[in-house]
C-alpha cells in the first residue's frame, strides 16, 4: 500500500478492544531480538529511532536495538547483505543502486516523502560559473546527498563532468569539509542545514523549497532478512512509530532527546529542526508513489544503472500494511491522540 498523502487511511472506523491491548503490551513473551541499525548521518529523519530508544518502546517490543554511525547510505546499505547491519536508515536513491550492482534490498518503511536537501557552497562560490571546476562532496556515491548533488547541479546548469564529486561524509562532515576549504558544495539537511546558515555558508540550491515528492529516507532492509523476519520487523516498526507519534505530541520530551542525541544546544535551532520533523514526518511511515517514482525516473539521467524500474523490486511496504491491517497503528495513534 502507498500513501497518497502524509496521513494514512485509518481503514475500520471503530478500533477494536483487542487492536489496543495488543498495541499497549509488552513483548515479554517474545524471544529478544537484537538488530543493529546504521544512521547515513545524524540527520533528523533519524529522529523517530532515537525517540523509540529513549522511550523504551524497543525494549518494549522485546527488541534490543543498537543504533550506529554507517558512513554514508550506499555504505551502510552495502552492510545489510552482509548481515553487518540489519536495517538501514537510507533512501530510494541508496536502495535502488545497491540492487543495480546485484544488491536485492527493500524499503521498508519512509521516514520522508520529500526532498530535503539545501546545495550549500563557500560565500565565495555564489554562482555556477564559481562553482565550475570544483569539489562537491557527497556522503557516498550513489546516496540521497549524491542525488542532490546532481539535481542541484541541473538546476544551476552544469553537470557531474563540470565539477569533481568526492565522498566527505555525513552532513556535519560535509559542513566541516566545507568550512575547512576541502569542498566548496554540498546538500545538506536538518540539523546541518540551518547550521550552515548560522556559520555564514551560501544556499546555491534550495531543493527542500521546491517540496519534491522524492522517497528521502527509508528504513531499508536485505529482502532475505525481510521474509526471515518480517514479525521481528513488525515489531521494530510499531516501537519506532511509538516513538515518533510520542515526539510528535511531546515537544518538551523530543526537544530533550535532540539536544542530548544529537548535540544542539541553541535553542533557536532546537526548534527549527524540531518543527522540520513534525512537519515532514509521514504519520504510518508510508512511501508514496509519486516520490518513488520520482527517484526510479530520475536516477538514470544522473548515469545510475537500474536494476529495474518496478517499484516493488525496491520497496515493500507489506510490514507497514499488516500494522495497519491489524489496527496497531490505529491503536496507537489513538493513544497519543493523532487520529485524524
Amino acid at each position: 500500500m502507498y500513501n497518497t498523502k502524509n496521513s494514512p487511511r485509518l481503514g475500520r472506523a471503530a478500533l477494536s478492544a483487542l487492536a489496543l491491548m495488543l498495541a499497549a503490551t509488552p513483548a515479554t513473551a517474545q524471544q529478544p531480538a537484537e538488530i543493529k541499525v546504521g544512521l547515513a548521518a545524524l540527520v533528523n529523519t533519524a529522529l523517530p529511532l532515537h525517540l523509540a530508544e529513549a522511550g523504551g518502546f524497543y525494549a518494549k517490543q522485546g527488541l534490543k536495538v543498537t543504533i550506529v554511525d554507517a558512513g554514508g547510505g550506499t555504505r551502510g546499505g552495502r552492510a545489510l547483505a552482509t548481515g553487518e547491519l540489519q536495517v538501514m536508515h537510507v533512501g530510494l536513491s541508496g536502495v535502488a543502486d545497491i540492487n543495480g550492482k546485484g544488491g536485492d534490498l527493500r524499503v521498508i518503511a519512509s521516514l520522508s516523502n520529500v526532498m530535503r536537501f539545501v546545495f550549500f557552497s563557500d560565500p565565495k562560490v555564489r554562482s555556477a560559473a564559481d562553482l565550475k571546476g570544483k569539489t562537491v562532496g557527497v556522503s557516498s556515491f550513489g546516496s540521497e546527498s549524491d542525488s542532490a548533488a546532481s539535481l542541484a547541479l541541473r538546476q544551476l546548469g552544469l553537470s557531474r563532468s563540470d565539477v569533481t564529486i568526492k565522498e566527505a561524509g555525513g552532513s556535519p562532515q560535509r559542513l566541516a569539509a566545507i568550512r575547512s576549504g576541502a569542498i566548496a558544495a554540498a546538500a545538506m539537511n536538518e540539523p546541518a542545514a540551518t547550521q550552515a546558515q548560522e556559520q555564514g555558508l551560501y544556499p546555491l540550491v534550495d531543493l527542500f523549497a521546491a517540496k519534491t515528492p522524492w522517497l528521502f529516507t527509508g528504513l531499508s532492509v536485505d529482502k532475505r532478512w525481510l521474509d526471515a523476519n518480517r514479525a521481528v520487523l513488525g515489531r521494530f516498526m510499531s516501537a519506532t512509530l511509538e516513538g515518533a507519534y510520542r515526539g510528535l505530541t511531546d515537544e518538551p520530551w523530543a526537544k530533550q532527546i535532540l539536544a542530548r542525541d544529537y548535540k544542539i544546544s541553541e535553542p533557536k535551532i532546537l526548534d527549527i529542526v524540531y518543527a522540520d520533523f513534525k512537519a515532514q514526518m509521514p504519520l504510518a511511515a508510508l512511501p508514496t508513489k509519486e516520490a518513488a517514482d520520482n527517484v526510479l525516473a530520475l536516477l538514470p539521467t544522473f548515469g545510475v544503472t537500474l536494476k529495474s524500474q518496478r517499484i516493488e523490486d525496491h520497496i515493500d511496504t507489506g510490514v507497514i500494511d499488516a500494522l495497519i491491517a491489524d489496527g496497531t497503528i490505529a491503536a496507537l495513534q489513538q493513544r497519543y491522540g493523532l487520529n485524524r
